[in-house]
């Protein structure tokens, strides 16, 4: 077994023996579950005693409000204009949307669980690295392989790996369970699944990538508490930082990875502007931002945040 594959193994044994990392693991299978039972829960199919008790309720509400339905207070009139009401009140409360795949990857509960996923990741590789640092083991590390670029190399080796496989299988199966119930329901389309599931490999990369980016910057900055207060200081306010500066939506991070996840997207460019017979007038032009260069964008701050982490891994004092 060569040095590096040894190395390899002893860095994946670390991650998934630490305790947080755990936690956060068993986040990404229990998030997807509850969001894809609520799912299901919420477009199930109306059933007999489901239409009984809407049907009993939309009576209730008549007799107990008669006047909404023009009859006066003491003659309550089940027919007529009432039971007009009953029924329509009564559909009413079984509308439910079925279960459609496209909705759930265009804006449903798809974009929502590989959000999650990714940011579990994300913490996960930067709990991993920051534990080293926060516990001072980083320099026993290097005892046993003393050429820091390979330990770097390592560790950025399994956390991004990890995270792309447990996304990937996380992933794919929320969207075959979800297709199979489609199928079972014959609410399922030719071409939905396959669609879902390229949607969930592409955010599995992403994940794979926040992962990493998690891990690069924690050793950069050797502190959890410093990455993750600057990732959740860049989501909250980055956006109208970029705007109030008058960047194009076009460099915004969120714009990007919304790109990379939905095989491209849509923005629209404030300053875009025509002149017609003199008057000017300012209009919103849609441009289009595709993966492969949101991914070149996103990939380019990823690898000069990696570049920068592992020179500051090589030439800093390690405590």
């Amino acid at each position: 077994m060569s040095d590096l594959s040894r190395l390899l193994r002893v860095e994946l044994a670390r991650y998934v023996h630490r305790r947080a990392v755990l936690v956060l693991l068993g986040a990404c299978l229990v998030v997807p579950v509850l969001v894809g039972a609520m799912t299901l829960w919420d477009s199930r199919p109306v059933s007999a005693d489901d239409h009984a008790l809407a049907e009993a309720r939309a009576r209730a509400e008549c007799m107990d409000r008669p006047r909404v339905h023009n009859d006066t207070a003491g003659s309550i009139d089940l027919g007529g204009l009432c039971l007009a009401r009953v029924s329509e009140r009564t559909e009413e409360l079984l509308s439910r949307p079925p279960l459609d795949l496209d909705e759930e990857r265009e804006g449903g509960s798809g974009p929502a669980v590989a959000s999650l996923v990714a940011i579990a990741l994300l913490l996960a590789g930067t709990t991993f690295t920051g534990h080293d640092w926060a516990s001072r083991s980083v320099s026993n590390q290097l005892l046993f392989e003393p050429r820091r670029g390979r330990v770097w190399a390592a560790k950025a080796a399994v956390v991004s790996g990890a995270a792309l496989v447990v996304a990937a299988l996380v992933l794919s199966s929320y969207w075959l369970v979800l297709a199979t119930v489609a199928e079972a329901r014959e609410t399922l389309r030719p071409g939905q699944l396959v669609d879902a599931l390229q949607m969930g490999w592409r955010a599995s990369g992403v994940a794979a990538a926040a992962a990493l980016l998690g891990f690069a910057m924690t050793t950069l900055f050797r502190s959890t508490v410093a990455t993750i207060g600057i990732l959740l200081g860049f989501a909250v306010a980055g956006s109208l930082l970029l705007a109030g500066l008058g960047v194009s939506e076009r460099w915004n991070p969120a714009m990007n990875l919304v790109a990379l996840i939905d095989d491209g997207t849509t923005y629209y460019d404030d300053k875009c502007a025509y002149y017609d017979a003199g008057h000017p007038g300012d209009h919103s032009c849609a441009e289009v931002l595709s993966f492969t260069d949101a991914a070149l964008y996103l990939g380019t701050i990823v690898g000069l945040v990696c570049v920068a982490s592992d020179r500051s891994f090589r030439r800093r004092d390690v405590p």
